[in-house]
């Protein structure tokens, strides 16, 4: 998956995981919620699974940040599944920094599954970071 260059809104990213983020996410389409229309969702079973080099990949591929929405402490496969997802992003951060890439462009919050408006929000603001850091 890539992103289209950026013309206006920042091309994010989210990586969501389909028994609690992804719920809270299409619940914030159905309520017609207003975040910019330059989000992609990418599901997967869960936070805990991602690999550094794919956030980096997607950074160096047009995407100009990743979200991680993560289950927190509501996942169904690991009890310490919020840690291990900080630690993937912790060493993603340091890559990145290495690569002469923004840590900033990458955010992980937990998104429950009735977490719309607080997903809208993520999105809203984090585009707001992305496009500072653009100038």
């Amino acid at each position: 998956m890539s992103a289209a260059p950026s013309a206006g809104n920042p091309h994010i990213l989210v990586f969501s995981t389909i028994f609690v983020s992804d719920p809270g996410i299409d619940l914030a389409g159905s309520r017609h919620l207003d975040y910019p229309a330059t989000v992609q969702t990418l599901t997967v079973p869960c936070s805990s699974g991602l690999r550094p080099t794919w956030l980096i990949h997607a950074l160096k591929n047009g995407f100009d940040g990743v979200f991680i929405a993560s289950d927190g402490e509501e996942c169904s496969y690991l009890d310490d599944c919020a840690a291990r997802t900080a630690r993937i992003i912790s060493t993603a951060q340091e890559m990145m920094t290495g690569q002469n890439l923004a840590p900033e462009r990458l955010k992980m919050a937990a998104v429950c599954s009735v977490c719309a408006e607080p997903f809208a929000n993520y999105m809203r603001e984090f585009s707001g970071v992305l496009a500072g850091l653009k100038n």
